[in-house]
């Protein structure tokens, strides 16, 4: 990784008649980052921001020789002089542009054709890391990546004995918390809600942020040594307990898997342990929510998708979670 820093004049921040749109705003504070191995270059007038971006995904290796996508983030003064931070950003799309607008001081649009993003936030939002982070820098990276290299699956990823496993189902249906149990017991871990399927691959190689565990507030229930954890705040009122993978034992983690087969999860409480075969129309139509419509790339996402339902598709009925691990064990070691 290469940084280019140099010192902020902060009186620089403000705008000026001169520049009423803010459009010759130098960017001297350069940095490229690889989150889920692929090159980012992030230019920016303020050092925190490289900062947070250095938090979010120094973890990552350099895997994919391809052009960096580029995300140039500004940062100026709120001339409302507010110290609190913005509400959670909407997002917002149009064709192939898309942007995320927390209020009218800190947005960053993102051209999903290209993998250019630029924004402005305040220095209020730059000298917080975590609202940075998630609502900034990770949203415009992700939903770039999202577009221009990967086709997103709303879905965690682990592998059973080396045959990879992708656990599909809507907000609610236990995905991150098989995953967790799953990594517990003996699983590799790669990702536990949000999977990236590499397009123009000859096998279904899915990779994902296998550095950290997101569940509800509510898995310290099912799991008691995460009483204590702080809750983080998230987008769309799902607040989270987060935890790095290297401060759990005996966890073992991959960035990438090759996917072997298809799971869709379907807990409930009176549910006989099954796996059963799972219409293909049905998980195609589910799997579609995951590219975006109007991108360059869009042909190739849903072709990537055809490729991926060559595999075996399946759903999975259980209660409880050991009873979800037995029986995707077994289908590992007898294929059935």
């Amino acid at each position: 990784m290469t940084t280019v820093a140099h010192p902020v004049n902060t009186s620089s921040l403000a705008p000026s008649p001169a520049d009423s749109f803010l459009s010759n705003i130098v960017l001297p504070h350069r940095s490229t980052y690889f989150p889920l191995g692929f090159p980012l270059e992030v230019m920016t007038n303020f050092p925190e921001v490289l900062a947070a971006s250095a938090k979010s995904w120094n973890v990552f290796q350099h895997r994919f020789d391809m052009a960096p996508l580029q995300l140039k983030l500004s940062v100026t003064s709120n001339p409302n002089k507010v110290s609190t931070l913005p509400e959670a950003p909407l997002c917002r799309a149009q064709d192939h542009l898309l942007t995320h607008i927390a209020d009218q001081y800190n947005f960053v649009s993102c051209d999903l054709n290209t993998g250019l993003a630029f924004g402005w936030i305040t220095e209020q939002t730059a000298q917080s890391s975590l609202y940075l982070r998630y609502h900034i820098l990770e949203a415009a990276a992700l939903s770039m990546l999202a577009a221009c290299r990967v086709t997103a699956l709303h879905a965690a990823c682990v592998s059973i004995n080396g045959s990879g496993m992708l656990l599909c189902g809507d907000s609610g249906a236990g995905k991150s918390s098989l995953a967790f149990a799953g990594a517990k017991s003996g699983w590799t871990f790669t990702s536990d809600d949000a999977s990236y399927l590499l397009q123009n691959r000859t096998h279904n190689v899915v990779v994902g942020n296998c550095y950290q565990f997101r569940l509800r507030d509510s898995g310290a229930q099912l799991f008691p040594e995460l009483h204590g954890r702080p809750i983080t705040p998230r987008a769309i009122g799902k607040p989270s307990i987060e935890i790095p993978a290297q401060e759990l034992s005996g966890i073992t983690t991959a960035e990438s898997t090759t996917v072997k087969a298809i799971i869709f999860l379907n807990r409930s409480p009176t549910a006989k342990p099954e796996l059963l075969p799972f219409p293909k129309e049905s998980a195609r139509s589910w799997l579609h929510q995951g590219p975006f419509p109007h991108t360059a790339s869009n042909r190739q996402q849903l072709a990537a998708i055809d490729g991926l339902l060559k595999l075996p598709v399946y759903e999975l009925r259980y209660t409880r979670l050991e009873h979800a691990i037995d029986r995707l064990n077994q289908l590992a070691q007898i294929g059935t």
